[in-house]
């Protein structure tokens, strides 16, 4: 699995942070996401493909690999 994150796309609605905080951190300025794992371990992925279903913004993508 690699995640890629549309940066620009992101509302900071925190809900990946919440979800999978080994995988993604939020600016402390804006709220705006971060990545912090581009290719987490497989105990994550679930954790990182439900962030991509609930993100409001649509701003997370999955590539199963």
């Amino acid at each position: 699995m690699r995640v890629e994150v549309d940066v620009p796309k992101c509302v900071a609605s925190g809900q990946c942070v919440m979800i999978a905080p080994d995988v993604f951190d939020q600016r402390e300025e804006d709220g705006i996401v971060v990545l912090l794992d581009e290719k987490p371990p497989a105990a994550l992925h679930a954790d990182v493909r439900e962030s991509a279903v609930v993100c409001p913004a649509a701003a997370i993508r999955v590539v199963e690999e």
